[in-house]
């Protein structure tokens, strides 16, 4: 603020040097300081540096206030630049911060569109709100600058003109509200779009062998219809500001001068310079009314982005303080439930694990299992009951301490579209011990040869979605992504469900191979591979109906041998 004032001072000092020019044009070497009414302390200030007041020191000193305007217009711009980066850089940190903070719960039941829009295009589009808010503050200080030069010269004449700019003010405020509202359904309309693009992009090989891509094009099609017609609201009413602008500049300037000459007697000559500074601010005021135009067809989103602000915030995951810097004995449910949108998903489940065992969780679907284990891997927190690691309750725990000994493995592996380096050591620098850890994580998941007999190794990108590998691969590569960051525990989710048998074998045999090393969980649809487990829990409609070994669970549970005897069926 204190940079546009000292712009517009400038500026008006600057053009205040005009009217002795003016005074000049029949060729008189004198300037009546008086000419310039309360600004006459500019030409005093000349004769005061014992320079005499003639064509040249105006013209210098106009130079002068010009050059110090530059000045001051640079460094404006400059600092603007710097606290709107500052600005943006803080809203997308704390839109990431409050991400990785969600509650997982939360996250699961959120609008997917909202978050992608959220983080990428409403940051831009409050961006612009940034830009246009803060310069229509910089437009109305120029406005308040040159007025109050104007009413230094005359000030009846800079009354009435106020009063016409402030008329003109009074037109536009139908349209500033009206404008504001459709932005605000703009942001709702890209977020829709937003949750689409994403699924066309996942679900893309689906509808593409289906031929059900043409047809979910059409919902996109309507999005894109419904954001454009918003858009064209938006434009309609920003072109109307643009066209009338000029207009009724011009109107509000002749009525003034009209009044001021023909009704109440003024003399022409005496108003020139304060008319020159009126124009100035009128031109500034209806910049400052389209830009503030501009901003409220953009302030939609920095609504939304208040409102996604304080949903981040409402639904940050409360973390206790005690650290776990290793996982050392067992882990405890005491009447553990958990339930979504008030419908029960478990209910009083009591479950040890030990350190290093190997258990397996099946059932038929929504039977729970794969929630029960989310709840092991401190993804949520219980609804009623307790868990404890270590002895310690999960409350009092910083949770992502426990998690970062956790290795999690599903049955879409996780393939980021980078070198196999990067994808196992999560962008681990590449120094000499890395490299070993990277090696002898490979080596244990078994995907070390195939890794070697590439062209490129370790440095070979794996593409989008690791387009480049099997579905084999993906999963070795995941579990080496597991075991390269030091765990204590390993969950596979459905980890196999989706590979053929051989490749399914190849992994499980690596699993085995881990047995004793790690304590590792799995959810599992196919029980042949579950075959080895120390111990298998049983789930059923939420609770926890049996826990034994294979064997044991065949012979006490109907339902489970009833799903060993089917898939021995299809094998």
């Amino acid at each position: 603020m204190a940079l546009s004032i000292a712009v517009g001072v400038l500026d008006g000092f600057g053009l205040a040097m005009f009217l002795p020019l003016l005074q000049m044009v029949n060729n008189s070497s004198s300037v009546s300081a008086d000419s310039l009414g309360n600004l006459k302390f500019l030409v005093n200030f000349v004769q005061m540096l014992g320079f005499g007041v003639n064509l040249f020191s105006i013209l210098v000193l106009m130079c002068v206030f010009f050059i110090l305007k530059g000045i001051a217009f640079f460094y404006q711009g400059y600092y603007h630049v710097s606290v709107q980066q500052l600005f943006i850089r803080k809203i997308r940190l704390n839109n990431i911060d409050g991400l990785n903070s969600m509650r997982y719960k939360s996250f699961v039941l959120s609008d997917v569109g909202q978050i992608q829009n959220s983080l990428t295009g409403e940051v831009e589009r409050v961006v612009k709100a940034f830009d246009n808010y803060f310069i229509g503050i910089q437009l109305a200080i120029m406005v308040l600058v040159y007025m109050g030069f104007a009413f230094l010269i005359d000030a009846q004449f800079a009354i009435l003109v106020s009063v016409g700019g402030g008329l003109s003010n009074f037109i536009y405020q139908k349209i500033y509200k009206k404008t504001h509202g459709v932005s605000y359904k703009l942001t709702i309309d890209n977020n829709f779009f937003q949750g689409l693009i994403i699924q066309y992009v996942t679900n893309f090989k689906y509808l593409k062998a289906t031929s059900y891509l043409f047809k979910y094009s059409k919902k996109l099609y309507e999005a894109v219809y419904k954001i454009e017609k918003t858009n064209k609201k938006i434009g309609v009413l920003s072109s109307f500001l643009a066209a009338t602008r000029e207009p009724l500049i011009i109107i509000v300037v002749a009525l003034v001068i009209f009044l001021q000459t023909s009704v109440l007697g003024s003399s022409l000559g005496p108003i020139l310079i304060s008319l020159l500074f009126f124009y100035r601010a009128l031109s500034y005021l209806m910049l400052m009314q389209g830009t503030w135009n501009q901003f409220l067809a953009v302030s939609g989103s920095l609504t939304h982005m208040k409102e996604f602000g304080e949903k981040l915030e409402s639904n940050k995951e409360i973390s206790g303080k005690k650290e776990i810097s290793e996982f050392n004995s067992k882990i405890e449910l005491k009447n553990a439930s958990f339930s979504y949108k008030d419908k029960p998903i478990l209910e009083d489940v009591d479950l040890i694990v030990s350190k290093n065992e190997v258990i397996a969780f099946v059932g038929e679907s929504g039977s729970g299992k794969t929630t029960l284990v989310n709840l092991l891997s401190g993804l949520f927190p219980l609804d009623k009951g307790s868990m404890l690691i270590d002895g310690r309750l999960r409350e009092d725990l910083n949770i992502a301490t426990y998690q970062n000994r956790i290795g999690y493995i599903t049955q879409d592996p996780v393939i980021f579209n980078d070198t196999i380096f990067n994808n196992v050591s999560f962008w681990d620098t590449p120094s000499e011990e890395n490299k070993k850890k990277f090696q002898n994580a490979i080596k244990k998941a078994s995907v070390d040869e195939f890794i070697n007999s590439l062209p490129e190794k370790e440095n070979t990108v794996l593409g989008h979605f690791g387009v480049n590998l099997s579905g084999g691969q993906k999963q070795r590569i995941s579990i080496a992504r597991e075991l390269y960051k030091s765990i204590d525990i390993l969950i596979l989710d459905e980890a196999t469900s989706a590979l053929d048998s051989e490749t399914e074998k190849a992994i499980q045999d690596n699993i085995d191979s881990l047995k004793g090393y790690y304590t590792i969980l799995i959810v599992a649809h196919r029980l042949s591979t579950i075959k080895n487990a120390n111990r298998i829990v049983f789930m059923s409609e939420g609770k926890i109906a049996q826990v034994g070994e294979f064997g044991e669970l065949i012979k006490k549970v109907p339902n489970f041998k009833r799903m060993v005897e089917l898939q021995d069926l299809q094998q």
